[in-house]
């Protein structure tokens, strides 16, 4: 009798034992799709990317956020920002994040008050002075303007951006519009304001005959088909251009380049807050940033190494000028270029 007691014990404890595990492995499975579940609905995307990195980027985040169902508008951020003006003036405007070329962009739109207080928690490994202050957006990777060369019709490899107003490349170098491109406007207010560029420079490019494109990826299309020398492209580009083959070679001028951080942000009428914040996380994350490397870009989180062919924020001269001063100049800058270029 005493030993059917011990057994029924034994037995008892066991079981209570066994299904307090499975409890627990219940609760940390629950646990862990509540998180995914709570985040779900629809995400409406602006960005300036090219289509295929969106098309990646979405992929990675719905690996992990399979219930969110993202909507993707990518054009130019000139035309992204014409857009969200006009559904402003329409009552409302329909995207819920922002991924555009550059910090002055997003500091127009925050004059607006068009954007939403969201400090991630992984601003921890981001540079400080590529985060706004505020909340309101922040960069997700370095993105250089420099120097790419056809190696076919230019035979020693230029160190200087002067080689696009020197004489013997007349008619030989192309550029993004301002008027279109973020990175080509923001390039327009930093280089105007260098003491050794300023708006002799652009005079100079227009007396060489440089021709000026809609955005970067037709300026790499022309340099890599060999109708021209040089251009003046976003650095990734030329990068992964090369990487296929094709005989362009990159430079980051001695002078310096501008750079600008592809900032994101959530806008302040958002219809899905949980999924913006969700997207902002994991494009910050060490996992969306290792998607960042892995298209091509250079990431700006910590820790995460360039690809191959691309340098690192620390390895050439940045030129810079003060974002509020360039906030507040845009609109002259894109018309004084006009006035350069006849455009």
């Amino acid at each position: 009798m005493m030993l059917l007691k011990k057994g029924l014990v034994l037995f008892s404890l066991s079981a209570l034992l066994i299904f307090s595990g499975c409890s627990t492995g219940a609760q940390q499975s629950d646990s862990k799709s509540e998180t995914s579940s709570a985040v779900s609905g629809k995400l409406s995307f602006y960005t300036s990317q090219p289509e295929g990195d969106v098309t990646k980027l979405i992929a990675a985040f719905n690996q992990k956020y399979p219930d969110v169902a993202v909507e993707s508008f990518r054009s130019g951020t000139e035309e992204v920002t014409a857009k969200i003006q006009a559904e402003q003036q329409a009552g409302k405007v329909q995207a819920d994040v922002l991924l555009l070329a550059d910090a002055v962009t997003f500091e127009g739109l925050k004059k607006q008050d068009l954007l939403l207080t969201y400090k991630s928690p992984e601003l921890s490994k981001i540079p400080d002075n590529l985060v706004d202050k505020d909340g309101m957006y922040a960069g997700t990777k370095v993105m250089a303007t420099v120097l790419a060369v056809n190696t076919q019709k230019v035979k020693t490899i230029p160190s200087s951006w002067q080689v696009l107003t020197a004489p013997e490349s007349k008619d030989a170098a192309i550029m993004p519009n301002p008027l279109y491109s973020g990175a080509a406007a923001y390039n327009v207010g930093v280089l105007s304001r260098t003491d050794s560029f300023g708006w002799d420079f652009f005079k100079g490019l227009k007396s060489n005959n440089t021709t000026v494109v809609k955005g970067n990826g037709a300026v790499l299309n022309a340099v890599s088909s060999g109708e021209k020398s040089y251009g003046m492209v976003v650095d990734f580009l030329v990068a992964r251009e090369k990487a296929k083959g094709s005989p362009v070679e990159l430079v980051y001028p001695t002078e310096g380049v501008p750079v600008i951080t592809e900032p994101i942000g959530i806008l302040k009428n958002t219809a899905n807050e949980a999924a913006a914040k969700a997207f902002v996380d994991f494009v910050l994350s060490e996992d969306g940033q290792k998607v960042s490397a892995d298209i091509g870009y250079t990431p700006i989180r910590e820790g995460v190494a360039a690809p191959a062919g691309l340098k690192g924020l620390s390895e050439f001269n940045v030129l810079s000028s003060d974002i509020s001063t360039l906030t507040e100049a845009r609109d002259a800058d894109k018309k004084q270029f006009t006035e350069v270029f006849g455009q």
